[in-house]
């Protein structure tokens, strides 16, 4: 019965008041890029802009984006969307504090678009399962896109729409991903921090669906 109340626990996300408490002050952490050496917590160079995203395990999608091109300066994984202040990762995976895994982006503009990163967000997982991703079960998987401008989120409001037809098309079930503004973002332990690059053996479970993400087509960055 015990581990049956701990996996219902993962499925749901807690209440504030069921929440674990967390801490005020940050998790220690990496202060630069194990890849390319840029920092990670800023400042960040004029004319660069920020983007966050959850799909999965945050070792494979920080291997997604940091791989995306010269256009993405830095990456970095961490916790978002939950209620406890700077969780711990085994505090993230017990489900208790609300966060999901996910993946800050710094990119340049003039470099590669938005669009583009919303395109390689959807095509690297399966944006149907909920509180799940693949054989990776639990709150922390979910899917979400947390946006820092309005354009951002018109943008991502389309591309939900555009993929979710592509989707049905397919044969596939409905979108289960959160679109929202981005709440306060906690960096992960260093361990974590583009962990695929230190340990290029170690575990990703990401699968994408097959289906193209028709951005180009109509939607914009």
């Amino acid at each position: 019965m015990f581990l049956i109340d701990i996996f219902n626990k993962k499925l749901h996300l807690p209440t504030a008041d069921g929440a674990l408490p967390g801490r005020a002050a940050a998790i220690p952490t990496a202060e630069t890029h194990y890849v390319n050496g840029h920092v990670l917590h800023g400042p960040y160079p004029d004319g660069l802009e920020v983007a966050y995203f959850a799909l999965g395990c945050f070792w494979g999608a920080e291997r997604k984006f940091w791989q995306a091109g010269e256009g993405v300066w830095t990456t970095a994984v961490g916790y978002q969307g939950g209620v406890t202040p700077n969780p711990t990762y085994q505090e993230t995976c017990t489900g208790m504090t609300g966060h999901t895994e996910v993946v800050k982006v710094v990119y340049d503009p003039a470099k590669i678009s938005y669009a583009a990163l919303l395109k390689l967000f959807w095509e690297s997982h399966d944006p149907t399962q909920g509180m799940r991703q693949g054989n990776d079960v639990g709150t922390q998987y979910r899917s979400a896109i947390y946006t820092t401008t309005e354009a951002q989120a018109a943008a991502a409001e389309a591309s939900k729409q555009a993929y979710g037809q592509a989707l049905k098309a397919a044969g596939r079930g409905g979108i289960t991903t959160e679109i929202a503004p981005a709440p306060p973002f906690y960096y992960a332990e260093a361990s974590h921090q583009q962990y695929l690059a230190k340990n290029p053996g170690g575990y990703c479970g990401l699968g994408g669906t097959g289906v193209s993400c028709p951005i180009g087509t109509g939607v914009d960055a």
